[in-house]
């Protein structure tokens, strides 16, 4: 039987409307400590969302600002200076509060022998 490692991760909400604190769900973003992994994955149903949020949403700024969160996690120049920080940096980084159109959930622990395919069934099941 393969170990479990420890892994953390937190759900990545977009938030039209800050005072209301209504949100939708978009991305997972997972870190892995024993297995060197952080990744956010990200999905934006424009149509869930102007439903939710109405027309006055700027698609566009919701989509680069997830477009940033992936590139911090892949530890890149192009991730900026928080990109260059080590991994367990970028991931508290990302995943302290803020309050922006872009927010994460609070940080959830479990056990996985697999970092990538826990991401991918911890989307299914909180964004899809």
């Amino acid at each position: 039987m393969p170990a479990k490692h420890l892994y953390e991760y937190a759900v990545l909400r977009v938030v039209p409307r800050v005072e209301r604190e209504e949100f939708l769900n978009v991305g997972v973003i997972l870190y892995c400590s024993a297995q060197g992994f952080l990744q956010a994955t990200c999905e934006l149903n424009e149509a869930r969302l102007h439903a939710f949020a109405g027309a006055s949403l700027d698609l566009a700024d919701v989509r680069a600002r997830l477009r940033s969160f992936e590139r911090i996690c892949q530890g890149r120049a192009t991730g900026g200076p928080i990109g260059q920080l080590a991994i367990a940096s970028r991931f508290r980084w990302l995943t302290a509060q803020r309050s922006t159109i872009v927010q994460t959930s609070p940080v959830h622990p479990g056990l996985c022998d697999n970092a990538a395919a826990t991401l991918a069934r911890l989307h299914a099941e909180l964004v899809q």
